[in-house]
This record gives structure tokens, C-alpha cells and sequence, in this order.
């Protein structure tokens, strides 16, 4: 099934059923009206939305009406936890690979992950408001899921189970703030500001044989000011899948139900082409471009967005059609008073 919250005014939103082709949804209210309501009731409310949700896509439900990803909030517009990954080393790879630094063995084995801030989530068409350009603007193409209640210790695989949906992201990245905070030894946190979250979250039933191995075997598009930046292939090059993922999390503490687990941007390796390396499904963030630019030319030549520019995000299933509608965003600058 598919998922939204609308905007009502309040902090979290009115929950939304919506049909398989997004054309139409429906209040949930005489079930739940927020989605961390399901999250924490999941094996009780979720098969009362499923019945909906099948209403709905048999052109049944007495009270649809027609669906809009402008209304929309983040899915789950707060969470208790968002924990985003680096899931795919290939884009740490060419990082290092840009300032001539090997990647620690360790990588290969131990997931990088840090907690982003969880309490003020942006829509899927929300402009994304920064005080300045100079912060060096960066958006970020990424798969994200939202767990259940996994305990402690859990296995990869167990923690899979966990998975009750999947998303898209937004998540923006300030790369000029970044360098002087990772100095600091405690990570991200001014270089990290609101992430924005697809119109729809869906069960992973939705995906069909695209979701294996806590993998989504998919494209994933960015579209930057109009042109396409990006077509990544979700699956192959993800390192580690969410299972790991949440399983890295789970090692000292539980993991609750309403928790977002991100893949890190997607990435896909280069290839050699006449002797020389390419990357032709291009890039799902300005960052790697950059560092691709280094390494083919000594230095990068594409610039960070600048207020005004757009960013569009999106992954269509085999029939051409989307899943989980798009990230729709505009840059722009903090409003004066």
C-alpha cells in the first residue's frame, strides 16, 4: 500500500491513503491519523489501510478524491529517529579518490552511518530555505526506509523484517560548512539541514521482485534544473542493505517502530570506456560530480545550486510509472523579516 500525510496546519498532518497510480487517496481517519499511530499498531491498523488501499484502486471508496504531492508533508513529517547511512562505498571511494586518501578497511566491513536531525522534516515540493549560497549547496538522491520495532542484537536478517516502508529523500548537505564540523571529530550537524522526504511512502510489497536483499533493484532519477544528472542503479553497488543497516544501529540499543534508516546517496561505479573512466549513469549528488571532475581533471568545474535552482527526484517501477511520486524542490533563500 501507499501512504501520505497531508498538511492540516498542525505539526504532523492528517494520514492519507493513496492509490497504486497516485491518481486518488483517501482520509484514513476512521483508522488512524498519523502514520506513527500505524507504526505503533502496525499488525492491528495496517490491514484496516490495506483494505482501503484496495478499496481505493478498485474506484470504490465512496469519499476519494483526487491526490495532489503539493499538500503533502514528509510521510512521517517528525520521526524519533533518522539515522542515515553511506551505504554505497563506491561514493566514498571517489571522495578519497579526489584528495588521493585510501578508504580504511574498515569501511568495507562497518557501515558509516550518523543521526540527522528528525524534528522538522520538509515536504517533497517545500522549498529548501538556506540562510546563504555560500554554504555550498548540495541535494542528495537517497532510498530510505522506516522500521517497526526491531530489538537489540538483531541479525541483518531479522532487522529486515523490521522494514515496514520505503522512501525517497532529499537529504541536503552544505558541503562548505562540512569540512570545519568534520575537523571538530563529532560529525555532521549545522552541514545538515531539513530533509526533504518523497509524497508517498509504500510497503515494500509495492516494489515487487525490485526489493531483494534489502535492496531496491531500481533507478533512481535526479533531475537538476531541468536536466538529467542522474540514473543510478539502486541495487548492485549498495554495500550494505538495510538489514545491515539497521542491524549496525541495533548493536547497543533498540531500534523503535517510527525509525527512518537512509542508504546514503546512491552511487554506481565507473567503467572503462576506450581506456578511459566514465561514470554514465552520472551522479545523485553535486559532491561526486566534483570529485569525478578531480580526478579525470585535477580539479572540479561544477558548481553548488544557487537560489532558484530546482532538484527533481524520482523512481519509476517497469511499467514506466512512479512510485514514489517525486521530490519536486526550488532552492531559495531565508525570507527577510
Amino acid at each position: 500500500m501507499k501512504l501520505a500525510t497531508y498538511k492540516d496546519g498542525s505539526r504532523d498532518g492528517q494520514l492519507v491513503v493513496v492509490s497504486r497510480d497516485l491518481s486518488t487517496a483517501h482520509y484514513a481517519t476512521g483508522i488512524a491519523t498519523r502514520l506513527q499511530q500505524v507504526l505503533d499498531d502496525w499488525n492491528f491498523l495496517a490491514p484496516q489501510l490495506q483494505d482501503l488501499y484496495s478499496t481505493l484502486n478498485s474506484g470504490k471508496a465512496r469519499h476519494a478524491f483526487p491526490f495532489d504531492p503539493k499538500l503533502c508533508m514528509a510521510p512521517l513529517p517528525r520521526a524519533y529517529q533518522w539515522a542515515d547511512g553511506s551505504a554505497y562505498i563506491n561514493h566514498v571511494e571517489l571522495v578519497r579518490a579526489a584528495r588521493s586518501s585510501e578508504v580504511p578497511a574498515s569501511f568495507y566491513t562497518d557501515p558509516l552511518m550518523y543521526q540527522g536531525g528528525s524534528d522538522d522534516f520538509i515536504g517533497p515540493c517545500d522549498d529548501v530555505v538556506v540562510p546563504s549560497e555560500d554554504y555550498g549547496i548540495d541535494f542528495e538522491a537517497e532510498i530510505a526506509v522506516i522500521t517497526g520495532d526491531v530489538p537489540m542484537c538483531a541479525t541483518p536478517e531479522q532487522a529486515l523484517d523490521g522494514v515496514r516502508l520505503l522512501m525517497l529523500v532529499n537529504d541536503v548537505s552544505l558541503r562548505n560548512l562540512i569540512p570545519n564540523e568534520l575537523a571538530k571529530g563529532f560529525g555532521f550537524f549545522q552541514s545538515k539541514p531539513a530533509s526533504a522526504f518523497s509524497p508517498v511512502a509504500v510497503t515494500p510489497d509495492e516494489l515487487g521482485d525490485a526489493w531483494q536483499g534489502g535492496r531496491v533493484h531500481l533507478t533512481l532519477q535526479s533531475t537538476w534544473n531541468g536536466r538529467k544528472v542522474g540514473l543510478c542503479d539502486a541495487g548492485p553497488d549498495m554495500t550494505f542493505h538495510f538489514g545491515q543497516l539497521i542491524a549496525h544501529i541495533g548493536k547497543t540499543r533498540n531500534v523503535r517502530a517510527g525509525s527512518i534508516v537512509g542508504s546514503g546517496t546512491v552511487s554506481n561505479r565507473g567503467v572503462e570506456v576506450n581506456g578511459k573512466k566514465e561514470w554514465p549513469k552520472g551522479y545523485s549528488c553535486i559532491a561526486e560530480k566534483r570529485c569525478i571532475e578531480t580526478i579525470l581533471d585535477g580539479k572540479p568545474s561544477t558548481e553548488f545550486m544557487k537560489f532558484g535552482d530546482t532538484i527533481r527526484i524520482e523512481m519509476k517501477g517497469a511499467d514506466g510509472q512512479s512510485i514514489f511520486g517525486a521530490i519536486d524542490q526550488t532552492i531559495a533563500p531565508l525570507p527577510t523579516a
